[in-house]
């Protein structure tokens, strides 16, 4: 059974805090739910809703149709009724947010303790939320009979942005600074809570230059240093990422993709940049741009971007998006974490050609050509080590010859969409250095590329670094500023299945 459940309202209504007390509640007992956030950019007002997917089987995206409408303003249903099923169940009226909870909760046959759980946890306005909550339940009725899920011990509830922060803490990060630029703002938020009691510091600065040549001053003195922003701020940083090329300085980056160019759409989705992570910056320096696909893997990756960034004093940029960074879901795989030691020694640093021994500037030739060799070997050692890490995954079909490419947040519904489909699904994690035993594994195959871009640029990696390309037909891309849908994504893809 899956069940799908649309919570919609202006921007300040609460369909938010409805959304995850119902996810965290429906995981507690025993289910897999996922639900992902569409807001615009505004404070009050508009339209927002989030759309909350669950089953007794693993799910990792929404789909296209809804069973209920939790509708907190008229507008919601407005829109989003064409959307509901023939049986489907639409709650509204002039109510508080936990009176629906109510509702939601009487609805799905779900005990009123468990909701009175959740209000504990969430603390604030107890008094009214169950008040609110206890009237909706008893004015709601029976609507949905539940599989019974098995509880599960070791489950997390999370988001892309607690994984990139969970990974950075337990890496040992010192100082992390940012410029607030939706959708990366989350991990600033994310971090700065808990600063004081993971004996971190957490700074906002005026832009995105300072942020970039604060953090390289502080690797410089030994602080494992992260920053964090989006494409436009992530523009303004390249002359700096540059440097940390060329002086050898230790540097993570969290890089959140949102529609562009320029401002763009700021507040919901794109996979846009994978281009700018592997190119930005002048002359030819050694980099690690590292794709996550969910939360384990956010801090997975995070942590794998600390131990690269500190062995081979390298930047290493995370590409995240909005979709990976705010959807929320279910966790219970084991996490798997590597040590990094800090690698900076005092010295003098500078941003031009250096003889190492006095580490002066200097335009000797054979100086130059030598550190250019050693930055070539340099790439060549990364390359190798990073042949100790799972640099893609492979699902479903691993003997089809239908294989289904892609990268990042869209993970979760190719995973859905590729069930009961001859189909072999490949996730690059590791964009650059770039996993070359893809390439046996995609040669003589039939080809579908999915990306949320419109220019393909995994399948233009994808061509340069193995010579094979996907045919223009088999390309799967959503530029819309909207995550993929897994019913409408199966669709496309088996019409492209040979």
């Amino acid at each position: 059974m899956k069940i799908s459940i649309l919570f919609g309202g202006e921007a300040g209504q609460g369909p938010n805090i409805l959304t995850h007390t119902l996810g965290e509640a429906l995981v507690k007992q025993g289910f897999y739910s996922f639900y992902s956030r569409d807001y615009q950019s505004l404070i009050r007002g508009g339209h927002n809703f989030n759309v909350l997917t669950f089953s007794e089987e693993p799910v990792y995206s929404n789909e296209d149709k809804l069973d209920i409408i939790v509708a907190l303003d008229e507008n919601t249903e407005k829109m989003h009724k064409p959307k509901l099923k023939k049986n489907g169940i639409i709650l509204k009226g002039c109510h508080e947010n936990m009176y629906f909870a109510g509702l939601l909760f009487k609805a799905l046959g779900l005990d009123f303790k468990i909701l009175e759980e959740e209000l504990k946890i969430l603390e604030k306005r107890f008094d009214e939320n169950i008040k609110e909550a206890k009237q909706g339940y008893s004015d709601g009725k029976n609507g949905i009979n539940l599989v019974k899920a098995v509880k599960r011990e070791k489950v997390n509830f999370m988001n892309g942005t607690q994984g990139i922060a969970k990974g950075a803490v337990k890496s040992g990060l010192d100082i992390y600074y940012a410029y607030p630029m939706t959708p990366a703002t989350p991990l600033l938020g994310e971090l700065a809570e808990k600063q004081i009691e993971k004996n971190y510091l957490v700074l906002e600065l005026e832009n995105e230059i300072s942020v970039i040549n604060a953090a390289i001053g502080s690797s410089i003195t030994g602080a494992k240093s992260m920053i964090g922003t989006s494409g436009g701020g992530f523009d303004l940083m390249t002359e700096a990422l540059s440097l940390s090329g060329i002086a050898e300085v230790p540097l993570v980056i969290f890089l959140s993709q949102r529609p562009g160019p320029a401002t763009g759409v700021a507040t919901y989705t794109s996979q846009g940049d994978l281009n700018i992570a592997r190119h930005s910056g002048h002359g030819e320096f050694q980099r690690v741009v590292l794709a996550p696909g969910d939360p384990a893997e956010c801090e997975e990756l995070t942590n794998q971007g600390f131990y690269f960034s500190q062995k081979f004093k390298i930047p290493t940029i995370i590409l995240s998006d909005k979709h990976l960074g705010e959807s929320f879901y279910t966790i219970d795989q084991k996490i798997n974490l590597i040590e990094s030691e800090k690698s900076t020694s005092i010295r003098r640093y500078n941003s031009y050609e250096i003889e190492h021994v006095s580490n002066s500037a200097t335009d000797n030739p054979e100086i130059i050509k030598k550190n250019v060799e050693d930055r070539i070997k340099k790439g060549l050692e990364i390359e190798k080590e990073a042949e100790k890490f799972n640099q893609y995954d492979i699902y479903g079909n691993k003997n089809s010859k239908n294989v289904i490419l892609s990268w990042g947040s869209t993970k979760g519904a190719v995973i859905d969409a590729i069930k009961g489909l001859d189909a072999k699904f490949i996730q690059v994690k590791y964009i650059e250095p770039f996993p070359k035993s893809v390439e046996k594994e995609i040669k003589n195959k039939n080809l579908i590329l999915v990306e949320n871009n419109s220019t393909a640029q995994l399948g233009s990696l994808i061509a340069e670094k193995t010579g094979i390309f996907v045919d223009d037909k088999n390309k799967i891309l959503k530029y819309d500023g909207r995550p993929f849908i897994f019913d409408e994504l199966k669709k496309e893809i088996e019409g492209r299945l040979g």
